[in-house]
This record gives C-alpha cells, sequence and structure tokens, in this order.
C-alpha cells in the first residue's frame, strides 16, 4: 500500500485536522489559509489557483466569510498562525469537503493531492461519528420514553399498593376489634 506510506510520512495528525474543520452556516468547512497551511502553500497562491478555476467551485463547495462571520470565528476559536499575516480587510475563503476534494484538481503537488485525500478521510471520519451519535441520541431517547412509562406503571402500582395498605389496615382493625352484636332487648313482634 503506497498511499499509506506515503500519508505515514505526512506530519499531520487526525486531530491537527479535526481542529481545522470549523462549523459555519451549517456546514463543516476548512478556512483557505489553514488549508495553505496544510498544502504547504501561501494562502494567496492557493487563492489565486481557486480564481483561475471558479468554475469549479460552486457555492456549495465553496463561499466567502462575511465580515461578521470572521470576527466571530477570531473571536470564538483560535485562527491559526497563517491567519495572523493575512491582510485584515480580506476575509478568508470557506471550503467544504467536496471543496477540499477540487483542490487537488486545482493544485497538481504530490503534497496537495496526499494531503486532500487525508483531509477527506477526516471529514468522513467525522461523519460517521456524527451518525454514531445521531444512532446514540435516537436510543437515549428510546431509553428515556421507555422509563416514563415505567415510571407510570411504578406509580400507579404505588397508588393500588397504597389503596391496598390502606383496605387492609382496616381489616386488621375489624379483626382485634369483633363487633359484638349485642342481644336486644324487648319486645320482637312477628310481622306476617
Amino acid at each position: 500500500m503506497p498511499k499509506q506510506s506515503t500519508l505515514a510520512r505526512l506530519p499531520v495528525t487526525v486531530e491537527l485536522i479535526e481542529r481545522r474543520i470549523y462549523l459555519i452556516r451549517g456546514q463543516k468547512v476548512m478556512l483557505d489559509s489553514d488549508l495553505a497551511g496544510l498544502y504547504q502553500v501561501q494562502t494567496k497562491q492557493l487563492n489565486q489557483a481557486v480564481k483561475r478555476n471558479l468554475d469549479r467551485f460552486p457555492a456549495d463547495f465553496m463561499f466567502r466569510l462575511s465580515a461578521g462571520e470572521t470576527v466571530a470565528l477570531n473571536r470564538s476559536q483560535s485562527v491559526t498562525g497563517s491567519q495572523k499575516h493575512r491582510d485584515p480587510r480580506l476575509v478568508p475563503y470557506a471550503f467544504t469537503e467536496h471543496g477540499v476534494a477540487m483542490l487537488s484538481s486545482v493544485l497538481n503537488s504530490p503534497r496537495a493531492v496526499q494531503m486532500n485525500i487525508f483531509i477527506i478521510r477526516v471529514f468522513m471520519k467525522l461523519r460517521e461519528a456524527l451518525a454514531t451519535h445521531k444512532d446514540l441520541a435516537r436510543k437515549i431517547e428510546q431509553v428515556e420514553a421507555k422509563q416514563e412509562d415505567h415510571a407510570i406503571m411504578l406509580a400507579l402500582v404505588v397508588k393500588d399498593i397504597d389503596a391496598l395498605a390502606t383496605h387492609v389496615k382496616t381489616e386488621f382493625k375489624k379483626l382485634r376489634e369483633p363487633r359484638r352484636r349485642k342481644a336486644r332487648i324487648g319486645f320482637l313482634a312477628n310481622e306476617k
């Protein structure tokens, strides 16, 4: 498997890639500066290659962040060092999984091709993890529903036990203090 040995030589870990995948506009994306760092090219070079091939990057493959999204991203997450040197007037491009895959056709270096394979595998791993979490969440909801049913049944059983206990107490009282019939005193008339 020559591809595995090539990947093994890349000084990049799965965790490093995962930390560079952001959730923006409900999509998992990677920023141009992070991708440029992984491909070992300047962000400007990456963006120029993309601009020369804009027809390969529709809106669902790549989009430009708004200024507000950029500010929010800088505040909420530690942005990589390559972001510091970017012209603050330029907002970054965000590439979806498909956009990252398309970058391999735009950047022809062996490193870019191998990094794309690696990044796509990380996206697939995240998708599988998300599916596992959805299955787990569904199972937890099922257990919670069963637990609610059991709680209702248990409440009914407790209510029945309380009623039975009250009934048993009254019966025990009757047994302890038997009612004696007192003989009637007086005249009994036969009614016919």
